[in-house]
């Protein structure tokens, strides 16, 4: 089994480049967001313990998460392994992650790190507007609408909300990216980074990513 971790600030691509790394290596994309919901909404053991968490306003547990993470990995379709995308998220979370998997015989097998300036990063996430009327989404530079301030599909006024401006945008990443800064020094540490410079061209990143994970290329 092959546990490849991909990390990057929010805006950074991880997502994308995450879902698009699974489908070359045929196994599935883990985002822990969706073992959440998912936990939750099948009502398992482990989807109550952690909804009672959630429903107090009290953060899951990392141990928790970790025995999702477990569950998932006994899946047949990730025999041959995952790509893990929003966890670990600071270095407790690494470490507890590291002794869940070695309790399966298998660990973290390359972490890439997708860097992106944090200016770059505000732009990017700053650039998003959306429709007065239905929430239509547009970008300044991804994806304008045909006429500036207006909404292609209903012609209402585009607006920007709150968390998509500079201001909460940066103070957001100060938090965010100090405890990623953490899991990359915990996995440089391990000898299993690989940084990838975000700010290149899509296809040049993916294919950074790629060549880290190449047969032979794994610790």
């Amino acid at each position: 089994m092959s546990v490849i971790v991909l990390l990057g600030g929010p805006g950074a691509g991880k997502g994308t480049q995450a879902v698009g790394l699974a489908e070359r290596l045929h196994v599935p994309h883990v985002a822990s967001g969706d073992l959440f919901r998912a936990a939750v909404r099948d009502g398992t053991p482990i989807g109550l313990e952690a909804k009672a968490y959630m429903e107090r306003g009290e953060l899951v547990p990392d141990a928790i998460t970790v025995r999702m993470l477990q569950a998932r990995l006994g899946q047949p379709d990730a025999a041959d392994g995952v790509v893990l995308d929003g966890f670990p998220r600071d270095r407790a979370q690494a470490k507890v992650l590291d002794e869940g998997l070695a309790e399966h015989g298998a660990r973290v097998d390359r972490a890439i790190s997708i860097e992106v300036p944090a200016d770059e990063l505000v732009r990017r996430l700053s650039g998003r507007w959306v429709c007065a009327e239905a929430g239509h989404v547009y970008h300044e530079t991804a994806h304008p609408p045909r006429d500036a301030g207006r909404c292609d599909e209903d012609g209402s006024p585009l607006i920007q909300r709150a968390d998509d401006k500079p201001d909460t945008i940066q103070a957001r990443l100060a938090l965010q990216l100090t405890s990623l800064s953490e899991v990359i020094e915990h996995y440089e540490t391990a000898g299993v980074l690989t940084r990838v410079d975000g700010s290149s061209p899509i296809d040049d990143v993916t294919e950074a990513i790629h060549a880290a994970v190449r047969p032979g290329s794994l610790a």
